[in-house]
């Protein structure tokens, strides 16, 4: 009996020792897969050189810049990465805009953020405002970066380049190639801040603010789409409000007014297109606009019936919806008190000019 129950013993150790046996593997096979896995992580996403640069922002944290270089393909794993991080002492990223290549890795990539002396030179900031012209907005990069105002200027204007783009920019169309156009991108160069690296090059620039225009033109497709006019048109129209308007509550009801003339085939007769028209020659003079309701230009809409060939500024998203949204009234006419920006409506020409008069100012 005593064997009897040793033999049943051993043997119940025997089936238990192959039961755990039989648990332990796939532990460690999975523990082992884990740790491949992790070790793989930690290599180079690919062995050929490519420079990214990466900026860290600040106050992230170490689990933001790791997604976010995974998300820039420099890393392969975020949660590995940022396991090994923490192990290695390597957490104290500093802020700032750093080049790293895509066949580094883990470490060497985290070595370079805990340093503070591997950034890159910061990036400047440029501000292009509503109611700025391409030239401005030419002007104002070209003070801070490596590109040069008549770079910027003639690739604005180049019908191969801007052809390339068309696909990638619905609001870009046939239309900006019209032989009238003097500037092609003008009205498309959307007003923001932003932020370019010194060196840089006019097609990463350009690329930039046209990725800008594209949130707002997709904001607002859908009424674009639904619109009697074109694209082109109505960034037109909305650059001519931007122009005459000082104030976003009078954007629509400016829109209106000039929506009422081109029903009846009214000329729209804004001066600010001849403001456009006469800087090809002449430069900025807006008492000249007044002035000089015949100069002879196909953008001076005191000569031309219908809107100007196009955008004569960069309207900001407010013109562009208030064109899509006009105020309707019975307005014909509108003039604006220069001293005190307040704008006066009129139904007939002899209102107007009574308010012209009353209010001694430019129309």
């Amino acid at each position: 009996m005593a064997k009897s129950k040793r033999k049943k013993k051993q043997k119940r150790r025997v089936r238990i020792g192959r039961v755990l046996i039989l648990l332990l593997i796939p532990i460690l096979l999975f523990a082992a897969a884990m740790w491949v896995s992790y070790n793989n992580s930690l290599k180079p996403v690919q062995k050929e050189s490519e420079t990214v640069r990466f900026t860290v922002q600040s106050g992230e944290s170490v689990k933001e810049v790791a997604a976010a270089l995974e998300e820039e393909g420099l890393i392969k794993n975020d949660f590995y990465a940022y396991y090994f991080v923490r192990s290695n002492d390597l957490s104290d990223v500093k802020v700032g805009t750093y080049e790293l290549n895509k066949n580094w890795d883990v470490r060497k990539i985290f070595e370079t953020l805990n340093d503070s002396n591997a950034g890159i030179e910061d990036t400047v900031s440029v501000t292009i405002i509503e109611g700025d012209w391409a030239k401005h907005a030419a002007q104002k990069i070209a003070e801070v970066t490596n590109v040069s105002y008549e770079e910027l200027m003639s690739l604005w204007n180049d019908d191969d380049y801007i052809r390339s783009l068309m696909d990638r920019y619905p609001f870009i169309t046939e239309d900006v190639f019209a032989d009238d156009v003097r500037i092609k991108l003008e009205g498309y160069l959307a007003p923001n801040t932003y932020l370019f690296y010194p060196e840089t090059d006019a097609r990463t620039v350009t690329e930039k603010i046209l990725d800008q225009q594209l949130a707002v033109y997709n904001s607002v497709k859908e009424a674009i789409e639904s619109s009697p006019y074109s694209v082109h048109e109505l960034y037109t129209l909305a650059s001519i409000v931007q122009y005459e308007s000082g104030k976003i509550d009078d954007m629509r009801l400016i829109a209106g007014v000039f929506y009422n003339r081109l029903d009846i085939n009214m000329p729209l007769q804004s001066s600010v297109t001849v403001c456009y028209a006469m800087d090809e020659d002449n430069g900025e003079n807006w008492l000249a606009c007044e002035a000089n309701s015949d100069y002879n230009s196909p953008y001076n809409t005191y000569m031309y019936p219908g809107l100007p060939p196009g955008p004569i500024v960069n309207p900001g998203e407010e013109a562009i919806e208030a064109v899509l949204n006009p105020e309707p009234s019975n307005y014909y006419y509108f003039m604006a008190d220069v001293s005190t920006g307040v704008v006066y409506y009129a139904t007939t020409l002899e209102e107007h000019n009574a308010n012209v008069a009353a209010h001694t100012t430019y129309h």
